[in-house]
């Protein structure tokens, strides 16, 4: 039985990738949830799952954590400016387990995205290559729930804002992209060495995504395109912190270059079902 450990296990992700291990047939014994605070898993100990401490920060926490872990998944980190540090601090432990497969969550065309967010993730990628671990990229495309954060507020407005211009966008929930990770983890065959750009099966600009809101609210609902300094000051104004909004404000500036894009089909590829179509996910969302 291979003992597969999942990092950030009580994340949005996370929790998401051990459901679909579950799934998938794997026995909650074999699998590990590491976690920041073993108090937030004890839903996950209750299903039989190993919880175990591990904290980025703490790179004492994971030698203990990835003990006798042959497969490991490496979520990465959403602190920004520190995930280096912190995915460094888990490859090295990794390494001293002997873990014989490490899968990281990487960005979609990392080695080549204009987007500022992909600086990070090439890093790690370069490490994990310079540690000589056995490891597989899932290089995860855009999560269709973070432009459904939005839907409230250009229902109330009747204005759907971004600055992404006419670039298509893959989506795919974090449902889909957990499905993904766990065909990998649990799959029979060594993944050693695969890069796998993860994107939805269908694209869309957010002027189509703006249009289906107000097809199903039966409500108007136009897309205002914004430079992305104009997009910036928006998220700053309605209380993000502004480190954060220049991120998603670049990330959508990619976006009209065609960095979220991708039309390789990689998760259903993986995964042998459709991701969810734009028309469910916005139906998900209308109904809160």
């Amino acid at each position: 039985m291979t003992t597969i450990a999942i990092t950030g296990a009580t994340g949005q992700l996370g929790r998401l990738v051990i459901d679909a291990l579950l799934a998938r047939g794997v026995p909650a014994a074999s699998l590990v949830a590491a976690v920041r605070d073993t108090a937030k898993a004890a839903d996950l100990a209750a299903q039989g799952v190993a919880v175990r401490a591990a904290d980025y920060d703490q790179p004492a926490t994971l030698d203990a954590a990835f003990a006798g872990v042959e497969r490991l998944l490496l979520i990465s980190s959403n602190a920004v400016g520190q995930r280096f540090a912190q995915h460094s601090a888990v490859i090295e432990a990794a390494k001293r387990a002997g873990v014989k497969l490490v899968a990281y969550t990487s960005l979609l065309h990392a080695d080549t995205s204009p987007l500022a967010l992909a600086a990070e993730h090439v890093a790690t990628e370069q490490a994990l290559a310079a540690s000589g671990l056995p490891h597989v990229l899932l290089r995860n495309g855009w999560y269709v729930e973070n432009y459904l954060l939005s839907v409230p507020t250009a229902l109330q407005h009747g204005a759907l804002l971004g600055s992404a211009g006419t670039g298509r966008i893959s989506c795919a929930s974090r449902a889909d992209y957990a499905d993904a990770a766990a065909a990998v983890l649990a799959g029979a065959a060594d993944p050693a060495g695969q890069v796998h750009e993860l994107a939805g099966d269908d694209s869309y600009s957010l002027a189509e995504l703006a249009a289906e809101i107000a097809a199903q609210a039966g409500k108007p609902v136009a897309y205002n395109d914004l430079p992305e300094a104009a997009y910036k000051d928006v998220l700053v104004s309605v209380g993000l912190p502004e480190g954060f909004a220049g991120l998603l404000a670049d990330s959508d500036a990619g976006a009209a270059k065609g960095a979220l894009y991708d039309g390789g089909k990689g998760i259903s590829a993986l995964t042998g079902k459709p991701t969810i179509t734009l028309t469910a996910a916005v139906a998900g969302a209308l109904k809160g």
